[in-house]
């Protein structure tokens, strides 16, 4: 079998390196030279994919700029980007410029896949009818259309492509039992559904789950800082319960490209139904905020220090969306940092796993916690001692909860 991937990023390079370590030749494409230079050479640009494990099947790899070889393929998955537009609506463009583009070489009898994340009719209402405009081929007689969500977690190792189970969504029982084929090579768990719809709201119920549960806690967080509560500990406690409750922590708020993203999808697309999703909104709103009210915390630690926010030295430490990666894609940390400076601080950040931000560049630890006014934790990055940090610091502001069930002065929490 010959495999076609379309987009390199964080979904798309584990699909292709899985397939070739699978045995099977794999198509590659990207419109971003960068990527498709690294893949030719067997450099990994993705945390997940180690540069060896790349570079072991890198001769099975065939990777271009180009559309046209995946005419040679059985089976197209698509793996692009679908990000919001600024009034944070869904943004379409990158998935419509590549159905347009396949549409040109797609070929009787190949399965194309949509894996990226979206609202409920897109693969039906927008991919399929593009494809068969086209190309003038029949989905469900000349060519296979199904849906199959990403589920990946970036820096986990416990969970991966192959012990995740896979849901699946045909237009019709053939493209089904032929996406089904596909993955099985892949991934030791199926998880059919009717149709593509059930397979594309799945994933948004996943993400919605957690952007919900994470609200209701960082709101929680909001109330019990002004009753005098550690919400930490009222967590912890909570957490201790065997049934009927699931453990979600507080921060300064959601990042990267799916929790603070998909939940958008499905309010755009229910107000076309004239369905309000009130519930969805008003977490997103909750968590949108967490970001300020993370500045509003550290100014009060500065008030009750003396100090004002205008001129003071502010160490961010961490500035990645989640602890172990790199990925600072829509990361609370962008908009503490922004605010802190446009409010006169000193920012200055550490974050071995993120070089640059923008104009700012990577700060080594001890330069950027010496002479600092306070120390501020927003993401926990591993091998890192944080408490002893914390102890040293004129003032340390943990947003994550490391330093519950410390008490010291100097110390400040979410």
């Amino acid at each position: 079998m010959s495999v076609g991937v379309v987009g390199l990023g964080y979904v798309g390079l584990p699909l292709v390196v899985a397939f070739a370590e699978a045995g099977e030749d794999v198509i590659a494409v990207d419109i971003d030279p960068r990527k498709i230079a690294a893949i030719s050479v067997g450099e990994s640009y993705v945390e997940d994919i180690p540069t060896p494990r790349l570079a072991a099947v890198r001769e099975r790899i065939t990777a271009s700029t180009e559309y046209a070889p995946l005419a040679a393929a059985e089976a197209i998955l698509v793996c692009v980007p679908t990000p919001l537009t600024a009034n944070r609506e869904p943004d379409l463009e990158p998935l419509q410029s590549t159905a347009a583009a396949l549409a040109k070489v797609v070929r009787a009898g190949q399965l194309v896949v949509l894996e990226s994340t979206t609202y409920p009719g897109t693969t039906r209402e927008l991919l399929a009818p593009e494809l068969e405009r086209v190309s003038g081929l029949t989905v469900g007689k000349d060519l296979n259309v199904a849906f199959s969500p990403e589920r990946v977690d970036p820096g986990r190792t416990d969970y991966t492509l192959r012990n995740t189970p896979k849901v699946v969504g045909g237009l019709t029982d053939g493209c089904l039992e032929r996406a089904l084929a596909l993955y099985g090579k892949v991934c030791d768990q199926l998880v059919p559904v009717s149709t593509p719809e059930a397979a594309e709201l799945t994933k948004l119920l996943e993400n919605i789950f957690r952007s919900v549960n994470i609200a209701l806690v960082n709101e929680l967080a909001i109330v019990a800082e002004r009753m005098g509560i550690d919400i930490w500990e009222v967590v912890d406690a909570a957490a201790t319960k065997p049934y009927g409750f699931m453990r979600f922590e507080p921060g300064p708020g959601m990042g990267g490209h799916c929790l603070p993203v998909d939940p958008f999808y499905l309010t755009w697309r229910a107000r076309q139904f004239h369905t309000a999703t009130e519930f969805i909104e008003l977490a997103g709103k909750v968590n949108q905020y967490m970001p300020d009210h993370c500045v509003e915390r550290i100014e009060l630690a500065l008030n009750d220090a003396a100090k004002p926010i205008k001129g003071s030295k502010i160490a961010i430490l961490g500035v990645a969306y989640k602890g172990g990666i790199g990925d600072t894609r829509e990361s609370p940390a962008l908009r503490i940092i922004s605010t802190l400076a446009a409010r006169g601080a000193n920012v200055v950040y550490h974050d071995a796993f993120v070089p640059e931000l923008g104009e700012r560049v990577n700060t080594p630890l001890a330069e950027a916690l010496a002479g600092a006014d306070a120390v501020v934790l927003v993401t926990a990055h591993p091998g890192i001692d944080h408490l002893t940090i914390a102890r040293e610091a004129a003032l340390f502001v943990d947003l994550r909860g490391v330093t519950r069930g410390i008490s010291a002065p100097n110390l400040a929490r979410l």
